[in-house]
């Protein structure tokens, strides 16, 4: 459930919501998506209100949802297809994309060849190639191994640097958020309302290293403080109510 939210993201920006679990994140995705429609309140993708309408942002979930009787480069193509373009344009630009993340020779495979990793990857391209402004991505390295995460992210942010699109990126993970993003919105427990707007001081490109940085563990302490003084309020409402 959400509070009264509002918050906007620029034109080539990559912004993080990270937030307790339940707090409405995914919820707003469903508004901003036009899956649902909020009770009070808008939504304004590029100048004009989209408030309830669908197929104006390109969508990310938490797992890779590939279509698993469609190749990847079927899976790729689909998006490209929706968007106008014809089968053979769309096939073209697929194989060049596969091509340019590494997956190339299993453009005939089925999904259920691939790696976690690998199906996020496919995942990804086909939100990036979806010709939408915005791409809201649902924690999608969230079910990954620690070594793929950390290999997601960096790749995550190699592709993103070329293109630039906005993004509306969600997490769990506070170097995760850090280490993508040039702002993070912190949201409270559910009716979720924003916190704190953490503006990301370093510089990019972005490397591993970056988590050495001082700099960069104190914002991660800060942030992790806010939200564990978030979850003790949260605790002690619950116990209240128990007790009334």
């Amino acid at each position: 459930m959400l509070g009264g939210i509002s918050l906007t993201v620029n034109e080539g920006e990559f912004v993080s919501l990270i937030g307790p679990s339940g707090s409405g994140k995914s919820t707003l995705f469903q508004l901003i998506g036009g899956l649902q429609r909020p009770t009070k309140g808008e939504i304004w993708l590029g100048g004009r209100n989209t408030t309830g309408e669908r197929g104006h942002i390109a969508y990310m979930p938490q797992q890779a949802s590939l279509m698993p009787w469609r190749t990847v480069a079927a899976n790729v193509e689909l998006a490209l297809t929706i968007a106008g373009l014809t089968l053979g344009e769309a096939r073209a630009l697929a194989l060049q994309w596969l091509a340019r993340v590494g997956l190339a020779r299993y453009a005939d495979s089925y999904p259920h060849v691939l790696s976690g990793g690998m199906q996020q990857r496919v995942s990804f391209l086909r939100a990036l190639l979806t010709p939408r402004d915005l791409m809201c991505l649902d924690e999608p390295f969230g079910a990954l191994d620690a070594l793929t995460r950390l290999q997601m992210q960096q790749w995550l942010l190699a592709l993103w640097e070329e293109n630039r699109r906005s993004v509306l990126f969600i997490t769990h993970s506070i170097e995760e958020a850090l280490m993508l993003s040039d702002r993070i919105i912190v949201l409270s427990a559910s009716p979720a309302v924003v916190l704190r707007e953490v503006k990301v001081p370093f510089a990019r490109p972005r490397e591993e290293k970056l988590w050495a940085e001082p700099a960069f563990n104190e914002m991660k302490r800060d942030i992790y403080d806010l939200l564990q003084q978030e979850s003790a309020k949260t605790a002690a409402g619950k116990e209240e109510s128990r007790s009334l």
